[in-house]
């Protein structure tokens, strides 16, 4: 009979186990690059798990930004089915942290106020959160204005945060102070959540979730130094100022002037050539993201050989998940634009085995 941690995951872990399987293999992600065309990439992605997504639509009318949508149900469906099977203690782990897509939607929702965009056009940029959003998207669109659209919600947990920094949207007419609140308040309230779990499903927690915080808050960290040149004052208003082995003088190290590249090699060893990819950073920006997103991939996918009744099983899960979704963006976008491999194979983590992060 199972006892303690292990019982209150015998429901789930099975679940997790054939979900991880089906998640692509290296090779299948090498074929699925080397497919002629749009249509024929579409074709090959029915015969895998994204199969019945796609094929719920009528083949003229799936179009890229279509066929993206539905396949982004696929890692949606594989969020509820963890948090719906998880124990009771970890599922605010797991909402919380399915939550950044809602932060995404809302930022869409307010970015198509600001261009005037139609609701079709806006929808099919969402990600489809079903029973779990909280924002009513449609209406702040119809709304006509960002300050309308923000009262519409006054009663989920992003609206004290968004109000607050309304004046300087005001003031500046720009949603960058917006969307920074919110992605702030986003990973402060998750890294708090996981903080909270006990034992064991707080350390494995801490393994998934905290790779994903520093390489998001070092990649905040960069471009704001590099792309946007912000004051070492502001850098360091707009990064949070704590981490898993990131530390908050490394932040302020970097917004002070530091070599950023001894840095990310205390960080992530095994990361190459960062002096050289800093020089070009509009190329080699994304490339050093593409780098930090294989060496934790690896981390992850390593979750699933040890002790496996804890919570990070279904949260690397997710997390894998996200990472497959953002490559066959990144494929469908491609064979859409007749774009040869060698431009976009760079971009890729697929076809490349989980246990190499070299790029």
């Amino acid at each position: 009979m199972l006892t303690g941690g292990a019982s209150g995951y015998a429901a789930i872990h099975s679940r997790v186990r054939v979900m991880y399987s089906e998640l692509l293999a290296p090779q299948d992600g090498a074929s699925l690059r080397d497919t002629a065309d749009l249509n024929s990439l579409l074709e090959s992605l029915k015969n895998t798990v994204y199969g019945p997504y796609l094929n719920r639509v009528e083949d003229k009318e799936l179009t890229p930004r279509r066929a993206v949508s539905e396949i982004k149900s696929r890692t949606a469906d594989i969020y509820l089915t963890v948090i719906h099977s998880a124990p009771a203690r970890t599922r605010p782990v797991l909402i919380q942290l399915f939550r950044h897509f809602e932060i995404d939607n809302l930022k869409a929702v307010l970015r198509g106020i600001m261009t005037n965009s139609s609701w079709e056009r806006v929808r099919d940029t969402l990600f489809p959160l079903g029973s779990l959003t909280l924002i009513p998207a449609q209406q702040m669109l119809e709304a006509g204005n960002v300050e309308a659209a923000v009262t519409l919600i006054s009663a989920t947990p992003y609206y004290d945060t968004i109000s607050h920094a309304m004046k300087r949207y005001a003031d500046e007419q720009s949603l960058f102070p917006l969307e920074v609140a919110l992605d702030l308040d986003y990973w402060r309230k998750l890294w708090t959540t996981v903080k909270q779990l006990p034992g064991q499903d707080r350390t494995q927690a801490l393994r998934i979730i905290g790779p994903l915080l520093d390489m998001n808050n070092l990649m905040w960290a960069m471009r704001y130094r590099v792309y946007h040149r912000l004051s070492e004052e502001e850098i360091i208003n707009y990064t949070l100022p704590f981490g898993y082995h990131m530390r908050d003088e490394d932040i302020r190290a970097i917004a002070a002037g530091a070599n950023i590249a001894r840095v990310i090699e205390r960080l992530y060893p095994g990361i190459s050539n960062v002096e050289a990819l800093l020089q070009e950073p509009e190329q080699g920006l994304p490339k050093l993201e593409l780098q930090l997103q294989r060496f934790v991939r690896r981390q992850f996918n390593s979750v699933f050989t040890g002790y496996p009744f804890h919570i990070g099983l279904p949260l690397a899960l997710v997390a894998l998940s996200e990472f497959e979704i953002q490559d066959l963006t990144v494929l469908i976008e491609a064979k859409s634009a007749h774009m040869p491999n060698e431009k976009f194979t760079p971009y890729l983590l697929m076809g490349t085995n989980p246990d190499n992060i070299a790029t």
